[in-house]
């Protein structure tokens, strides 16, 4: 399997820092002024939701989370979402990413409805397609920060030699191949969300979505963790998903979708 993530000379594993149009404000470092990927560049569609309805009965009367969204993502593309606690954005990541089952619409993924498989289709369409960063890392606590980035590739069949042997390819991408053999207790929370950074891309996902990827972080620590989501991103041209709150990490997108009562703005 050829290695997803172009080799970079630096140790700290912000080596595209002084070649990316990102730029570190001195008195904040999360006051970055991004030249985000060309706007108006055709991306190809990697992910096609419409008409997205979700709902739950509540004391017999039906409440939508989720009322006729329609959404795209482009291969390369690092699109937000935000919006109010209770907006929607986590039931709607959840559905198009195969975790949840929308009540109405359709799910395009990867050339698949994702709405029309079963869950062990869905299962399969999503370790085969998609990678997830969450705001507590989800890291396992008793596997060492280089077995957490294996697990997925051996989940898609590699051998544990060669999945060990890829993730500390990756964790050297990030910064980390001298903590490779460290547990997540070991490491500080921004070490453990560049692990799990590296365990969301290690496979070259064709979907990444993060959950707040920055809201148990520093302001140093997220910058960098936002630097390497789009050096990665670039690299591995996957259509990304981010969900945040953190109106200081806006520049980093494409673009921002913006989700109010169940319908996007």
């Amino acid at each position: 399997m050829a290695n997803p993530i172009p080799n970079s000379n630096a140790s700290n594993g912000l080596s595209g820092l002084t070649n990316t149009p990102f730029v570190m404000s001195s008195s904040d470092p999360l006051a970055a002024t991004a030249g985000p990927a060309d706007s108006t560049a055709l991306h190809e569609r990697v992910l096609t939701a419409r008409d997205i309805r979700k709902g739950y009965s509540i004391g017999g009367e039906k409440r939508w989370v989720l009322d006729g969204v329609d959404f795209h993502v482009g291969a390369g593309e690092c699109v937000f979402l935000s919006g109010p606690s209770g907006s929607g954005k986590s039931t709607l990541l959840s559905i198009i990413g195969c975790l949840l089952e929308c009540d109405e619409g359709e799910v395009q993924l990867a050339g698949q409805r994702a709405d029309l498989l079963n869950v062990a289709e869905r299962t399969a369409l999503r370790r085969n397609n998609i990678g997830f960063v969450f705001q507590r890392f989800q890291l396992i606590r008793g596997l060492s920060a280089k077995d957490n980035v294996a697990v997925p590739l051996t989940l898609q069949g590699h051998s544990l030699k060669d999945a060990r042997d890829l993730a500390t390819e990756m964790l050297a991408k990030v910064g980390l191949e001298l903590h490779r053999d460290q547990l997540p207790t070991q490491m500080s929370p921004g070490q453990c969300q560049r692990v799990a950074l590296a365990r969301a891309v290690v496979t070259s996902p064709r979907l990444l979505l993060a959950d707040e990827p920055t809201a148990a972080l520093d302001r140093k620590s997220g910058y960098e963790v936002m630097v390497l989501l789009r050096e990665l991103v670039e690299s591995t041209n996957s259509a990304t998903v981010v969900v945040t709150h953190d109106p200081r990490i806006s520049d980093f997108a494409d673009r921002i979708c913006e989700i109010e009562s169940g319908r996007l703005k």
